[in-house]
């Protein structure tokens, strides 16, 4: 089974409008949900006759916006409030025993209060979890989101490990576009980082009962077109079932962002440029979808 799965859903009302046409219009299963948004409660009361349809997750999110617990994060945030630690800071401060004593603190309280505000929008009880842009895989945020998991005695169905097979890549190499070497650079960190997690946590995923998907989006990231994806589709099948697996999860950001007073909002100059500055890419994903959905009507 493919779940076709869009992030950021709740940023905006417009920007999650236009990804939940991607459900009623295309192959769209699966969201990731923003739990800090203050618009989040409205965009999901818009999609109640159909949330149980969809694989619905917490998208941790320390990037765009406010944290849900204020000044109790201020080493998270500028003189704003807004988010404003970036990953390669997070990244270092885990391998620094004191300051990550200090972060954590912080980290473990945001993770808590954005998993927990997400509980009633949970199919069958049970939690899904990723992050924006990939946050989640940070050591510290992960060690931080497990301890959560943990103390709160929480059903955990799915975690996404955004961990790719270059194999795929080399199967259609030639046949598809937009590959960055940003790209590369951000699937081999997230290949270790993921390797780390797993490793770490293998046993309490085992007892958890945590679903192992098969991961497509990153090497991609900002092109996932409909050429892109029907050729890596076949190639990422036959990785898949090398590795015994059954499910795939593919990623994509049809979400633009490109209603002024939206745009006006945006906190993160990365989620700007990505939403708004590059909003054609994200309508030729949300194309991707429809077309790989049939352009149907449900």
């Amino acid at each position: 089974m493919i779940e076709y799965h869009a992030d950021d859903y709740g940023m905006f009302r417009t920007q999650s409008q236009h990804i939940i046409d991607c459900y009623h219009n295309g192959a769209l299963n699966g969201i990731s949900i923003m739990p800090n948004s203050p618009y989040l409660a409205e965009c999901m009361d818009a999609i109640k006759d159909i949330r149980k349809k969809l694989f619905v997750t917490v998208h941790i999110n320390f990037v765009e916006g406010q944290p849900l617990t204020g000044v109790k994060a201020s080493r998270l945030t500028d003189s704003d409030g807004n988010f404003n630690v970036g990953f390669a800071k997070l990244l270092l401060i885990g391998w620094v025993p004191v300051l990550r004593r200090i972060y954590y603190r912080q980290i473990r309280r945001e993770v808590e209060a954005q998993i927990l505000a997400c509980r009633q929008y949970m199919n069958d009880d049970k939690f899904r979890l990723d992050g924006h842009v990939h946050y989640h895989m940070l050591p510290l945020i992960f060690d931080a989101m497990m301890d959560v998991v943990r103390e709160n005695n929480l059903e955990v169905s799915y975690i996404r490990f955004p961990r790719e097979d270059l194999n795929v890549y080399r199967k259609v190499s030639g046949k598809i576009k937009g590959i960055k070497p940003i790209n590369v650079v951000k699937v081999l960190v997230l290949n270790t980082l993921a390797a780390r997690n797993e490793r770490k946590y293998n046993e309490t995923l085992r007892r958890l009962g945590v679903e192992k998907k098969f991961f497509m989006g990153v090497m991609l990231s900002g092109h996932m077109f409909y050429d892109n994806v029907k050729e890596c589709i076949p190639a990422a099948a036959d990785v898949l079932a090398d590795k015994g697996l059954s499910n795939m999860e593919i990623l994509f950001h049809p979400g633009d962002v490109t209603d002024i007073t939206e745009v006006s909002q945006i906190t993160s100059k990365d989620d700007l440029d990505f939403l708004n500055v590059n909003s054609a890419n994200r309508q030729k994903e949300a194309e991707a979808l429809v077309k790989l959905g049939g352009g149907l009507k449900r």
